[in-house]
């Protein structure tokens, strides 16, 4: 079997990628592999040879960054409902190690330590505080499930 990893938008156009909450107008949903900041979610694309957001077509992009603020609801709504720390959402196209177009999708929380609350979500990874017990497994069931539902009924109130 293969590792989803190592293409992740060819394995969700497969059905193959476990990742995947919702397939979304120009892309898919999927939770984040480490959950360090919980709900933790990124949009990719479903365009395997977009590599960065100006390969789409004008329409196509309008299409991604509209589905980006979708799963940014979602994700707000779900955080704020299970974390009073709740602070915000980040969203965030970057794309400098993965090279495929995709948007971060991550809550920010007041109980983040003051050193990197006010940085990027990455400097979490560069600072070494996320560790296995972040790994995104069953005991993110209910958080993925909840998500989802939230994606179904944002993204049902859509054009």
């Amino acid at each position: 079997m293969t590792d989803f990893r190592l293409d992740r938008v060819g394995a969700a156009l497969a059905g193959t990628n476990p990742t995947v909450l919702r397939r979304m107008r120009a892309g898919f949903a999927v939770i984040g592999d480490v959950q360090h900041l919980p709900g933790y979610c990124v949009l990719i694309t479903d365009d395997p040879a977009a590599d960065q957001l100006t390969d789409l077509s004008p329409e196509r992009q309008l299409v991604f960054l509209e589905d980006m603020a979708v799963l940014g609801r979602a994700v707000s709504t779900v955080a704020r409902r299970r974390d009073p720390g709740f602070r915000r959402i980040n969203l965030e196209i970057q794309g400098n190690t993965d090279a495929f177009l995709h948007a971060h999708v991550t809550p920010r929380y007041d109980w983040e330590p003051d050193d990197v609350v006010g940085w990027p979500a990455a400097l979490h990874h560069w600072t070494k505080r996320v560790s296995d017990e972040h790994e995104l497994g069953p005991q993110h069931d209910e958080l993925r499930a909840q998500i989802a539902a939230e994606l179904d009924r944002t993204a049902g109130a859509l054009p």
